[in-house]
C-alpha cells in the first residue's frame, strides 16, 4: 500500500496526539464491557443468591447500579469528549498541511499542465479528494485500533468466564477475515472510478458555471442538459456499480457474523440445561457477543470507507506526482537587477514533444530602452515568443537571453519578478479592486496604490464606484467594462515597475475612449523600459523602435515602419489590408 506509506508523512508530526486519542478511545470503548459484568451479577449474584432477603436484594442492586451510574455519567463524558476533540483536531491539521503543499504544488506546475487538465478536475483533487483521506486517520489510525482492542479486551475476560463458549463464539472470526478480504480488493478499483466520474461532473460544472452566458446567448440550454445528463449517467452507473459491489460484501459478512450469536446462544443453552453454566454467565456471554461483533461489523463499514480512502490518495498523490516542466535549476543564480536586453539566439519550440515546431529558428536582438512589436497573423507565434520570455514554458532549442544570460540559468522568481505583463484578457480576482492593483506589489501603501491607479487613467471611474478602491469586481471582473478592467490590469503593472514590459494585444478588445487613455499611459509607461508589444491594429506600433513580422513559426521581416513599408513585402500588405479595412 503505497500511498498509505507516502500519506503517513503527513501524519508522523502528529504521532503522539493519535496515540493519547487512542488510549482515551480505549478507555472509552472499556467502559461499556462492564454492563455484561454487571448482567451475570444481577441474575447469579443478586436475584439468583438464596442467602438474601429481598430488601438485601434492592440494597445490593442499588449499590451496583449507583457504582455504574458514577461510571457512565460522571468519568466517562468528558472522556468522550476528548477523544472526539482529538480526533477531529488530528484530521482537520493534516488536511491542512496536505492541502497547502497541494497548493504549493499547483504553483509550481507549468502552464502547459493547466492547458491540458481542467480546472473542476485539479479542484475535485483538492477539496474532494483530499477531505475523503481524513477516514483513513479516523479510522484506520485510529477506530480500526479501538476496535481491535475492544475485541481482544472482550475475549479476555470471556475466556475467564468459559473457555468452551469463547471459542464457539469466536468460531466465525476465520471466515469473517477471507470475507472481507475478497470483497474489499475489487471495491478500491470500483470506488477510484466512482471519484473519477464525479470529477468529471464537477468539472463540466465548474467550466458551464463560467460560462453561462454563452449558454444562454446560444439557447444551448437543451443541448447542454443532454450532456450534462450523459456525465451524470455516467457517475450514476458507477456508483451503482459500487453500491451493487458493497451491498453484497455486506451481505455476505454480515450473515457471517449473525451466525456466531445462535452458536452460543444454542451451546450455552445446553450447558445450562447440563448445570455447567449459569445463567447470568450465559446472560452475559450474550451481550459480549454484541460488544465483539458490533466492532467488527464497524470494520466491515470501516473497510468500505478506508477503501474509499486509500482510492482518494491514490489520485491525490497523483496530481502530487505531476511533473514540473519549468523548474529552476540546481545552480540556477538570482537574475541581478536587469537593463533590458532581450535576445532569442536560434530559438525553436514545440508543446509536445512530438508536436510540430510552432517557433522556428528565431533570432533577435532588442536593446534597454527599446520599443519592440511583434505583429503577423493570428496563430503565427506571436504570443507564444512572449510566454517564452518569463520562462512560462522552456524552449525547445536555441536560447532566450535577457542582459546577456540565459532565462534557464537564472531563478524563476527573480526573472519574472522584473517582467510586467498586460495581456488582451486580463483576468481579476473577485477581491476589492484594490486587492487587484496590489497583485502588482503586495506590500504597496495606498499611496502607491492611487499613484499607479492614476497612471493607468483608472483613479477617477474607481472614485465613480459604490465603494471605490474596496469595491468588490465580481469572479473575474464581471462588474467591470473591458475597459475597466484593462485600466485595472495596466494599474498592476504601474505598480510592479518592471525594467521589462509586455504588452499582449492590451488594447485590441477596447473602445477607442478606452484605448485612447490606455495608449496615453502605456505610452507613458513605455518610455524609460524595455517594451514588447503584440499588436493587432497596426496604427498603434507605428511608432516602434523595433517590428518584427511573425509568419507560421518564422521571423519573416524585422525593421521600423518606415522600412519595412519601403520594403512593400508581407507588413506593407498587412498594413494596408488594415487601411482599407
Amino acid at each position: 500500500m503505497e500511498s498509505m506509506k507516502r500519506y503517513m508523512r503527513f501524519v508522523k508530526p502528529y504521532r503522539w496526539e493519535i496515540l493519547l486519542t487512542i488510549a482515551i478511545g480505549i478507555l472509552k470503548f472499556a467502559i461499556p464491557l462492564f454492563i455484561p459484568i454487571l448482567i451475570k451479577i444481577v441474575i447469579d449474584n443478586i436475584i439468583g443468591a438464596p442467602n438474601l432477603t429481598n430488601s438485601e436484594k434492592i440494597t445490593q442492586l442499588f449499590y451496583w447500579l449507583g457504582g455504574t451510574v458514577i461510571l457512565f455519567f460522571i468519568i466517562r463524558p468528558p472522556i468522550e469528549y476528548y477523544r472526539q476533540y482529538f480526533a477531529q483536531h488530528v484530521g482537520n491539521k493534516v488536511l491542512f498541511d496536505i492541502r497547502q503543499e497541494l497548493f504549493g504544488h499547483l504553483q509550481k506546475l507549468s502552464l502547459k499542465y493547466y492547458a491540458n487538465t481542467r480546472a473542476g478536475e485539479v479542484i475535485s483533487r483538492v477539496i474532494n479528494d483530499v477531505e475523503q483521506t481524513k477516514n483513513f486517520i479516523m479510522i484506520g489510525l485510529m477506530n480500526l485500533w479501538l476496535d481491535v482492542a475492544t475485541i481482544l479486551i472482550a475475549i479476555g475476560i470471556m475466556l475467564t468466564m468459559d473457555v468452551k463458549l469463547t471459542l464457539v463464539a469466536i468460531i466465525a472470526l476465520p471466515f469473517f477475515g477471507l470475507s472481507v478480504k475478497y470483497f474489499f480488493g475489487k471495491l478500491r478499483d470500483l470506488t477510484r472510478k466512482r471519484s473519477q466520474a464525479l470529477a468529471h461532473v464537477q468539472s463540466y460544472l465548474h467550466e458551464r458555471v463560467s460560462g453561462m452566458s454563452i449558454i444562454k446567448s446560444f439557447t444551448l440550454e437543451k443541448h447542454e442538459q443532454q450532456i450534462f445528463d450523459k456525465e451524470n449517467g455516467e457517475f450514476l452507473d458507477r456508483a451503482l456499480d459500487h453500491t451493487k459491489w458493497n451491498a453484497k460484501s455486506f451481505a455476505v459478512v454480515n450473515t457471517i457474523t449473525d451466525i456466531a450469536p445462535l452458536l452460543v446462544i444454542g451451546f450455552a443453552g445446553y450447558q445450562v440445561i447440563q448445570g455447567e453454566l449459569t445463567v447470568g454467565t450465559m446472560a452475559a456471554f450474550y451481550a459480549y457477543i454484541e460488544r465483539l461483533y458490533s466492532p467488527l461489523r464497524r470494520l466491515v463499514n470501516s473497510s468500505t470507507t478506508l477503501t474509499q480512502s486509500i482510492a482518494s490518495m491514490d489520485r491525490m498523490f497523483e496530481l502530487m506526482d505531476e511533473e514540473y516542466d519549468v523548474q529552476d535549476k540546481k545552480n540556477a543564480r538570482e537574475l541581478p537587477p536587469v537593463k533590458g536586453q532581450v535576445t532569442f539566439e536560434n530559438v525553436d519550440f514545440q508543446y509536445e514533444q512530438d508536436g510540430q515546431l510552432i517557433l522556428k529558428n528565431i533570432n533577435f536582438d532588442i536593446q534597454p530602452g527599446q520599443t519592440a512589436a511583434f505583429v503577423g497573423m493570428s496563430g503565427g507565434g506571436k504570443s507564444t515568443i512572449v510566454s517564452l520570455i518569463p520562462r512560462f514554458y522552456n524552449v525547445t532549442g536555441g536560447a532566450v537571453k535577457i542582459d546577456g544570460i540565459d532565462v534557464n540559468d537564472a531563478v524563476i522568481h527573480s526573472l519574472r519578478a522584473q517582467i510586467g505583463i498586460v495581456l488582451q484578457d486580463n483576468i481579476l480576482f473577485s477581491d476589492s479592486v484594490k486587492q487587484n492593483i496590489l497583485m502588482g506589489r503586495p506590500d504597496a501603501t495606498d499611496e502607491e496604490v492611487i499613484a499607479a491607479a492614476k497612471a493607468a487613467n483608472a483613479h477617477d471611474f474607481i472614485m465613480t464606484l459604490p465603494e471605490g478602491y474596496d469595491t468588490k469586481v465580481g469572479e473575474r471582473g464581471v462588474k467591470l467594462s473591458g475597459g475597466q478592467k484593462q485600466r485595472v490590469a495596466i494599474a498592476r503593472v504601474f505598480l510592479k515597475n518592471p525594467p521589462i514590459l509586455v504588452l499582449d494585444e492590451a488594447t485590441s478588445a477596447l473602445d477607442l475612449e478606452s484605448e485612447a487613455l490606455i495608449q496615453d499611459s502605456l505610452d507613458h509607461l513605455a518610455s524609460n523600459r524595455t517594451t514588447i508589444i503584440i499588436a493587432h491594429r497596426l496604427s498603434t506600433i507605428t511608432h516602434a523602435d523595433k517590428i518584427f513580422v511573425i509568419d507560421h513559426g518564422e521571423l519573416v521581416e524585422e525593421g521600423n515602419h518606415e522600412s519595412l513599408m519601403e520594403k512593400q513585402g508581407v507588413y506593407y500588405d498587412l498594413f494596408q489590408i488594415q487601411k482599407l479595412d
